[in-house]
């Protein structure tokens, strides 16, 4: 009776080229799964950071207060915090300069508000790139592994006059688990990259409509604050 061999027998028995292959899909797949733990961490908390501060923020809190709470914490700014922290900072800076109009102030704010809104994808879009790659050539790194494989087993049958399946069988089968490892390094790859980009997608229109909503908002500010000042002039000139 001839002896069955196991998947772990038949991955050690491939040749050298079959088992480098096979190392390879297999360290791709440590890396994405590591990618996929580590991406779903910061993207799920930037959530979650995103609707405690859109709450806090239409709660009609002051938002100058809001401001100071945002800076207390520091370096630790995430997300959405980052754009407003940013936003407001430089729409204070520029009102208090006299010679700063409505438009200059908004047109300064929404400058910083852009700038921190592209570095805050930036972070969010961190080692995608790599779920994508992994996804796309995992699959021909495994055919080329079996194509070689499959080979090797056919080139054999040449050394032999009568060839039987039992002879190539064993050469097939190991490499048939070259593809089988590139679609487990793709399949989760895949479904990863196309889960977090849909995500990373309702962030970026989240922060867009903060910033949208938020400009209006400071541009409200702005124009009254410059009303207030045209409304001193002219009392001014009645004194003198």
């Amino acid at each position: 009776m001839q002896h069955e061999l196991s998947i772990w027998e038949l991955i050690l028995e491939a040749s050298l080229l079959v088992q480098a292959v096979m190392l390879l899909l297999v360290a791709m797949s440590i890396v994405s799964w590591a990618i996929i733990f580590q991406r779903r961490k910061v993207i799920v908390n930037t959530a979650k950071d995103t609707l405690k501060f859109e709450d806090r923020f239409w709660s009609g809190v002051d938002l100058a207060r809001l401001y100071k709470e945002i800076s207390a914490k520091g370096g630790n700014l995430l997300g959405i915090e980052r754009i407003f922290h940013g936003g407001f900072r430089e729409f204070a800076r520029l009102r208090g300069n006299p010679n700063a109009d409505s438009a200059t102030v908004l047109a300064g704010a929404q400058r910083s508000m852009r700038v921190a809104h592209s570095r805050e994808m930036e972070k969010l879009e961190t080692h995608l790139g790599w779920l994508a790659t992994i996804g796309s050539i995992s699959p021909y790194i495994g055919l080329f592994g079996t194509v070689w494989g499959i080979m090797n087993a056919f080139t054999s049958l040449g050394s032999v006059q009568q060839a039987t399946l039992a002879m190539v069988a064993p050469d097939i089968a190991e490499a048939l688990i070259a593809t089988a490892l590139g679609l487990f390094a793709a399949i989760p790859a895949v479904v990863a990259y196309n889960r977090f980009s849909y995500r990373v997608e309702l962030l970026d229109n989240a922060y867009m409509n903060f910033m949208e909503e938020f400009s209006g908002i400071l541009q409200r500010q702005s124009m009254n604050a410059t009303g207030a000042v045209e409304q001193e002039h002219p009392a001014r000139r009645n004194v003198e």
